[in-house]
């Protein structure tokens, strides 16, 4: 059973706004004195680093070169179209146009060069980045810290021994002055004399009215008991 055939009307659309294009840059080489099979040859020139110039887009968008015979084709498209639409007389076509079209081959064939022979590529491929022999995936990595087993708590340390203190100094008798003990010695000498017995600590204590260390040490340098 035969298959169907459906009509795409973009495709139509693009056959038959290509034949108009085709015809117009046909018609301006030929009024250019391109006559022949090279007037045919224009068209198909300029559609095909157009096409070229465009596939080559599609892989590098960066390359300024494809860009820049991509507008180069295109603008010769477009100038051979708008010249052809009664804004130029193609019977007296002007020097200018005719050493565009005389030199658009040499254009051409320099672009399709350029973009054949051009790598796709002029930046390079981006360095491969080494690769370790053995990478952990982050999973393994929280893995493997898991079972990093938890260090054990030393034990308590042990309580500093308490040393003993050192035993507090014995009090000092506090020295007594010269004049103080000369005082305290003719106290004492009265009281034999007008008694008949030695002074006792306690009685010079509560002469002198002096605190008992103070007393105690005079007592002790005057041996009163």
């Amino acid at each position: 059973m035969p298959r169907s055939i459906r009509i795409d009307a973009v495709l139509v659309q693009a056959v038959i706004a290509g034949a108009l294009s085709f015809a117009h840059l046909h018609d301006l080489a030929e009024a250019a004195g391109q006559s022949g099979w090279k007037a045919w040859a224009y068209p198909i020139s300029v559609d095909l680093l157009l096409v070229a110039a465009w596939r080559r887009l599609r892989t590098a968008r960066r390359d300024r070169s494809a860009w820049t015979w991509f507008v180069i084709a295109l603008f010769a498209s477009l100038g051979a179209n708008i010249a052809t639409a009664g804004l130029l007389d193609l019977t007296h076509v002007p020097d200018w146009l005719r050493i565009l079209v005389a030199g658009w081959p040499a254009l051409a064939f320099l672009g399709g060069t350029l973009l054949v022979h051009t790598p796709a590529d002029k930046h390079g491929a981006a360095p491969a980045q080494p690769v370790d022999d053995d990478p952990a995936t982050p999973a393994e990595a929280d893995v493997t810290r898991d079972e990093t087993p938890a260090p054990v708590p030393s034990a308590a340390p042990a309580a500093p021994e308490l040393t003993p203190a050192p035993p507090e100094p014995a009090p000092t008798a506090p020295a007594v002055p010269a004049a103080l003990l000369d005082h305290a010695r003719k106290i004492a000498d009265a009281h034999k004399a007008s008694t008949g017995a030695p002074m006792s600590a306690d009685v010079l204590s509560a002469r002198l009215g002096l605190p008992a260390p103070m007393t105690d040490a005079i007592a002790a340098q005057l041996q009163l008991t």
